[in-house]
């Protein structure tokens, strides 16, 4: 099983990233695991064609093939205004659900406050269907960013608890991966009459 997780903040050095790479050192069920930030690739503004994709200096092909061979993936996003990322949003219409259908994903807020809901929301609503890509019933906000996930934070009663939420849902997530690769197996070799023709759920 391949984990992909992405941070989407649109800064590098992020609290965003800080979670991103503590979600991906403390992962040890998936056998692989890669991590991306973003913010520090090349990606061209989607404008509804394929032809955006390739743009000239555009990173995406290579972003691409993580996200074709990943058979799950941690979607990561700060709130900013009450909103996810642009970025993130950007990265979710480049993607096609040739390569992301069926894949389970977790999503997670991160927020300096008390807030992180609305981003959450946000994705759940209208940044999955297309492609096809399945959000965990569960998912993280990690409030009071600045203070959790700390080196020195281990023996706030508050961390301990978000580190355990953290072990659960990675848990979860390797589960709904196992139990959806059946599905796409048995697509890719006898796939369902007509699917492409209800590729926007019409």
């Amino acid at each position: 099983m391949n984990l992909l997780i992405i941070s989407s903040s649109q800064r590098a050095a992020s609290q965003s990233d800080k979670v991103g790479r503590y979600l991906s050192e403390s992962e040890t069920q998936f056998e692989q695991i890669n991590y991306v930030e973003l913010c520090r690739y090349q990606i061209p503004f989607w404008d509804g064609s394929q032809e955006s994709k390739a743009a000239l200096g555009s990173d995406w092909s290579a972003l691409n093939d993580l996200v074709a061979a990943a058979d799950a993936m941690i979607l990561i996003t700060p709130e900013w205004g009450g909103m996810a990322s642009p970025i993130l949003k950007n990265f979710l219409l480049m993607c096609d659900n040739q390569t992301t259908a069926h894949k389970p994903a977790l999503l997670v807020s991160v927020s300096s406050g008390i807030s992180g809901a609305y981003p959450i929301a946000e994705l759940r609503m209208n940044a999955l269907k297309n492609n096809k890509m399945i959000a965990l019933p569960d998912h993280l906000i990690i409030r009071d960013v600045t203070q959790m996930l700390e080196a020195d934070s281990k023996d706030n009663s508050r961390d301990q608890q978000l580190r355990q939420r953290i072990s659960y849902s990675q848990h979860m997530l390797y589960q709904y991966a196992q139990a959806l690769a059946v599905i796409r197996h048995n697509h890719q070799h006898k796939p369902y009459p007509k699917q492409q023709e209800y590729i926007y759920g019409m």
